[in-house]
């Protein structure tokens, strides 16, 4: 039996040469929204009149003129589509009276029909106009118990007798076929040309009806101006993406944290945290969306055990209201949060069948706990969401209170703006203002990444996005031909790398896209290269081994491993530099240029549309020992491991490698670097075992295992999210940084400040750090120790911060405000700890690392924080630190205080002079 829609489609058009269609009928356009309903045939101008689909256990063939059942020229189609319908061979075939003309032509054919009113026992198939609303309810049960409906009819004549905005929820052929997301539209379908696809023929864009989302949206938004979502909770950014969706709350950037959709013939609303569903100032919304959900109905309202505050407040207002574990039968309104897809189904039954559904949930918690997983794929509310053409992002908005969009402006859509974005492309037409432009290219991207293999309504677009970037180009973007973020170009960059990412044939649309010249052009061959790697990870977090191996632009490389690494939890990785652009107001290169996928498999595909280097992620934890990777059509770029790579194989590599990015490695350090750059290294081997001297010495610091149980890394980047350099895995620099971290002598001489920062910070621990005033603080201790203990540069000279002069006026300036602690932060924060290093020398501090890592209990608010290391200190040191912390504004307790009084006061205290000071006298003392 046909599963696929390709199967099914194939099944239905088995035979069919041609559309022998009648001229005299005028059909209605049909409506496509549901993930399983398919176009079957569509005319020149791109209008769907007849699609399929299927609900439950059944399936539907939908007919926009029931003059097309009664026409002996489709007997070929008809004959298909009621054995397609057939749930079993010889299962009765049932024909309404309003259509006893198909019942002769499919008699004619040999088909069994029987004229019956209604659809009978054994379940088969039941023909029938879409005119007749005595049996919605039956035609429903009938397809989802497994019947086959072949239902035809069009929608234009019943618009004209009782509204065009009433046609997708009243007509009575939409009661049925919207449950399978299949609606007939007030719009004449042309009878002009009918071409005979080979293949699923596309859905449209968009569809023009007369129903308007906007007279939904003004009831939901009923007597309120502004939505005020300050609730104490981060949303995340929605999604709206499907045709019946429409937002309802817009920040200034146009993203959208509430937004509603109909489907089927219920209705849904989503808030982008469920704060938003029981906070009291979203109260009169809150209101609103459940009379809106409810239609008109005075049924039961559930509310999951999860939102009792949103029970009681609806129960407040008179609202029959209960607390429900899961949903039931007997409601007319569920509402619920979006962390768990084990309702799914039922869920979309219970709306496609008219009940109401309110929801709320963010995706950035679980997108940070599935790293390198799509939230639109993966995501528990979005497993439930996307068929109702709502998604819920991983990323966020910030909370503020926004007025509600104006009912006369039309607000920004994902597919009108994406219909305007292809006009411009294709005709240079279109209207598209630039902040839809900039929302563009973010919801393209992820609207691509929501498994879209054996969903038309999803490949649909990915074809005709396909087409339309084939058409446009990609714009050729550097540090010195940047791209405006609100422009078509960084559209274009947004939409064609997550279009390669999504499945589609990489190195096809970088050929059509002419993405060649953007790195040098390499010479692929299938010639599989073995490399062996790591697998064993004893360290905290995941880790990148390197293969050694660049992936060209485009190209797809198929990587092979055994059946025991495969169910170990890998995944390749192509390119390195990860900050993802996509809040750059300019772009030098596409926002994100890796990807990375599971290998969970023994042999899987892997491609990324602007190439990069080619990594295994081997998860935390991990104890695969040895594995073997084979790569295909990937070659070699220069790699230098100290102490396996010879000079020899160096110099041959770096001379003869056509990959424009390489990697210097030690066991504790990569750096991720341009080949232009390597070739001026003659032997990197000096300049590696200084770094390793200088890792050494962050583990000695950080009381840390030496070597590392794994190696930070540094990637060189044109462009980087934040800051000049930022810590992470890996740490990120600028080109303009990498003469910097390759001069062995520039290193020895001047330092190297920046890099060590950074590395500081990812040493960085909670337990001792309080944000903000130490956060660019205490990372700098290891800058200060790697240049005395390894470059032998004094911390007068290693940074011009911490010349005597400027030491000393950040000391009185502090102290001359009164030392507040708001005023705590970089440098002036960091002398503390210098002082406390100058009296005490580094070991108190590694010490305490070391003890801080078996520490339990520790205050997670900065007051109980900070008393426990002034305890701490003062215990290691055995001197009573207690009036030098105040001095510095610290919060100390009594009662900390007077536990620390048994011990020796500190004498050669700075921050006092010879004589006992009150706080008042130590500040004029220091003027």
């Amino acid at each position: 039996m046909a599963t696929t829609p390709a199967a099914a489609f194939e099944a239905l058009m088995s035979g069919v040469t041609s559309w022998d269609v009648p001229k005299d009928p005028i059909p209605s356009e049909l409506l496509l929204t549901g993930e399983a309903a398919f176009p079957v045939m569509v005319n020149d101008q791109g209008q769907v009149l007849i699609a399929a689909s299927s609900y439950g256990q059944g399936r539907l063939v939908v007919v926009s003129h029931e003059g097309y059942l009664l026409e002996a020229g489709l007997a070929p189609f008809l004959l298909n589509a009621v054995g397609w319908l057939c749930p079993s061979p010889g299962a009765p075939v049932g024909v309404h009276p309003s259509l006893a003309s198909l019942a002769s032509i499919l008699q004619g054919s040999g088909v069994e029909a029987q004229i019956q009113p209604e659809p009978g026992e054994p379940l088969g198939v039941y023909c029938i106009d879409a005119y007749d609303d005595t049996m919605t309810e039956e035609l429903i049960q009938f397809v989802k118990c497994g019947g086959g409906l072949l239902i035809g009819g069009q929608a234009w004549y019943w618009a004209n007798e009782h509204g065009s905005d009433k046609v997708l929820s009243k007509f009575p052929g939409n009661q049925v076929t919207s449950v399978a997301g299949v609606y007939f539209t007030d719009t004449c379908g042309d009878n002009g040309q009918f071409k005979v696809s080979k293949k699923v023929p596309k859905i449209p864009l968009q569809v023009r009806c007369g129903e308007d989302p906007r007279q939904d949206q003004q009831q939901l938004l009923e007597g309120i101006t502004e939505l005020d979502i300050q609730t104490g909770a981060i949303p995340s950014q929605l999604l709206v993406h499907g045709a019946l969706a429409f937002p309802l709350g817009l920040d200034a950037s146009l993203g959208c944290f509430l937004a509603a959709a109909r489907y089927g013939r219920g209705r849904v609303v989503l808030a982008a945290h469920e704060g938003m569903l029981c906070a009291p100032k979203m109260e009169p919304f809150l209101l609103n969306a459940v009379h809106w959900l409810a239609r008109g109905q005075t049924g039961k309202v559930g509310v999951n055990t999860s939102l009792e505050n949103l029970c009681a407040l609806l129960s407040e207002h008179g609202l029959e209201c209960s607390l429900e574990p899961h949903l039931t039968g007997d409601l007319c309104v569920y509402c619920c949060v979006a962390y768990s897809d084990e309702e799914a189904t039922q869920l979309q039954e219970f709306v496609a069948e008219g009940g109401g559904l309110l929801i709320g949930g963010q995706a950035w918690w679980w997108a940070s706990e599935n790293p390198g997983s799509s939230a639109l794929a993966g995501f528990p509310g979005n497993v439930i969401l996307n068929c109702f053409g709502l998604s819920v992002l991983a990323q966020t908005v910030n909370p503020g209170c926004f007025p509600v969009p104006s009912p006369e402006k039309q607000s920004y859509h994902f597919r009108k703006a994406l219909s305007e974005f292809q006009a411009v492309l294709n005709h240079g037409g279109g209207n598209l203002e630039k902040s839809w432009l900039a929302r563009l290219g973010v919801d393209g991207a992820a609207f691509l990444q929501i498994p879209a293999e054996g969903v038309p309504a999803y490949a649909s677009l990915h074809r005709l996005l396909r087409k339309t970037l084939r058409l446009s180009g990609l714009p050729a973007v550097s540090r010195e031909n940047p791209v405006a973020s609100d422009t078509c170009e960084a559209a274009v960059l947004y939409l064609a790398t997550e279009l390669a990412h999504s499945g589609n044939d990489c190195s096809q649309l970088a050929q059509e896209l002419g993405v060649w010249s953007c790195s040098p052009s390499l010479s692929i061959s299938d010639h599989p290269i073995t490399v062996e790697i790591d697998g064993s990870n004893p360290g905290s977090e995941d880790a990148w081994v390197s293969t050694g191996l660049y992936l060209q632009n485009g190209q797809n490389a198929e990587v092979s491993l055994s059946e025991a690494a495969a169910s170990a939890g890998l995944k390749v990785q192509v390119g390195c530099h990860t900050d993802d652009l996509t809040s750059a107001s300019k772009l030098s290169r596409a926002p994100v240029v890796t990807y990375q996928c599971s290998m969970d498999r023994t042999t899987r595909s892997v491609a990324c549309l602007w190439g990069g280097l080619l990594y295994v992620i081997v998860p935390k934890g991990s104890t695969l020992g040895p594995v073997s990777v084979t790569i295909r059509r990937a070659v070699p770029a220069p790699y230098y491991k100290l102490g396996k790579t010879s000079l020899e194989e160096w110099r041959n590599c770096i001379q003869e490698s056509p990959a424009p990015w390489g990697e210097l490695a030690t066991d504790n350090i990569i750096l991720t670097l341009p080949t232009a750059d390597l070739r001026g290294l003659d032997d990197p081997e000096p300049l590696l075992r200084l770094w390793d001297e200088m890792m050494q010495a962050i583990a000695r610091l950080a009381a840390q295992p030496f070597p590392f149980l794994c190696p930070e890394r540094i990637v060189a980047d044109v462009q980087l999210s934040a800051g000049w350099m930022h810590a992470g895995y890996p740490i990120m620099c600028h080109l303009e940084s990498v003469q910097e971290l390759i001069s062995e002598t520039g290193m020895r001489s001047r330092g190297l400040w920046g890099p060590i920062h950074e590395l500081g910070h990812n040493q960085q621990r909670w337990q001792w750090e309080f944000p903000p005033h130490t956060s660019e603080a205490t990372c700098n201790l290891w800058s200060v120790y790697v240049h005395e203990t390894v470059l032998g540069i004094p911390r007068d000279q290693a940074h011009p911060a911490l010349s005597p002069p400027e030491r000393e006026k950040r000391i009185k300036t502090h102290l001359g405000k009164g030392a507040p602690l708001n005023d705590w932060e970089l440098w002036t924060a960091l002398e503390l700890y210098l002082q406390l290093q100058e009296a005490f020398g580094w070991e108190p501090f590694t010490e305490l690392f070391a003890e801080y890592q078996t520490l339990s209990d520790i205050p997670e608010d900065n007051p109980g924080k900070m008393n426990l290391w002034v305890q701490k200190f003062s215990e290691k040191v055995q001197k009573n630190l207690a009036p030098f912390f105040e001095a510095w504004g610290w919060p100390v307790q009594k009662e900390v205080a007077d536990s620390l009084a048994c011990l020796p006061g500190w004498e050669e205290n700075p921050m006092l002079n010879e004589q006992s000071l009150c706080p008042r006298d130590r500040v004029r003392y220091f003027l």
